[in-house]
Parts: C-alpha cells; sequence; structure tokens
C-alpha cells in the first residue's frame, strides 16, 4: 500500500508532523507531497483551494480514494502498524470526534498564528515524485 500526504510544506506543525511520520515510515507506506508543488498535484487535480481545507491523504493505487483532514488523520494512524488500535479508541469515545472536528478547524485555520510560518517550503526525502525538491528542507 502507498499513499500520498499532502500537507502545508510552510507549517510548522504541519511539518513537525510529516517528520515525526517520517521517522517511523521511513517512507515504506507514505510519500510526502508539499500542498506548495502544484506541479506534482496538478495530475491528480488537486487544487490550493483543496489544500487549504486541510491535510489530503491520497490512495497512489487508486488516487479517486481520497480522504481529508481528521478522516485522513485516523486514516494515517490506521494504516500504522497498531495504529488502529489507537483510532477506534478515539472514535469509540462519545462526542470526542465531533470535539477533534472542531479543533482540528480551528488551528487548520489558525496554523500559521498558532505556530508560525516557515520562510522556506519543507520537501520531504520521501517524495519521488515531487517536481519542487529544490525548496530548503
Amino acid at each position: 500500500m502507498n499513499y500520498h500526504v499532502i500537507y502545508d510544506g510552510n507549517c510548522n506543525l504541519c511539518v513537525t508532523f510529516v517528520r515525526l511520520l517520517e521517522s517511523f515510515d521511513k517512507g515504506q507506506i507514505f510519500r510526502y507531497v508539499p500542498m506548495q508543488d502544484q506541479a506534482t498535484l496538478a495530475p491528480w487535480e488537486i487544487t490550493p483551494q483543496d489544500c487549504e481545507l486541510g491535510v489530503i491523504l491520497l490512495d497512489a493505487d487508486a488516487p479517486e480514494r481520497r480522504w481529508q483532514g481528521t478522516a485522513a488523520i485516523e486514516e494515517i494512524g490506521r494504516v500504522l502498524p497498531m495504529g488502529n488500535l489507537f483510532v477506534e479508541a478515539y472514535r469509540g469515545l462519545p462526542g470526542v470526534k465531533w470535539v477533534g472536528d472542531r479543533i482540528y478547524e480551528q488551528v487548520r485555520d489558525n496554523r500559521y498564528t498558532l505556530f508560525g510560518k516557515r520562510q522556506n517550503t519543507y520537501n520531504s526525502p520521501y517524495c519521488s515524485e515531487c517536481k519542487s525538491q529544490s525548496a530548503s528542507n
């Protein structure tokens, strides 16, 4: 199984999340594409406006299958070894998913204010498809 995680490469929180995933995964399951790399995203018809709605997880084998926002985070967790246990526990607690969705929306919409904006877009070493590898990490 291969997936593309499409993240905001200018967001400190997003980059920290991607780096954490990279440390666990080492590019075995996920490839990481910054939303600023529109040349890579264009064949999947993912626009900058789509990206503003949150992280996107794209099934590389079936690109029509995609998740966004908290659904993407949950699917990433489900795919990781032993991650499904945490996702099921999270989903099983009454009201927690609803609260999590609202918190995600607030963080997404205020990410630069809350966590800062990078001067350079982070490009993961685990993206052979990426067109904009020239930006610094």
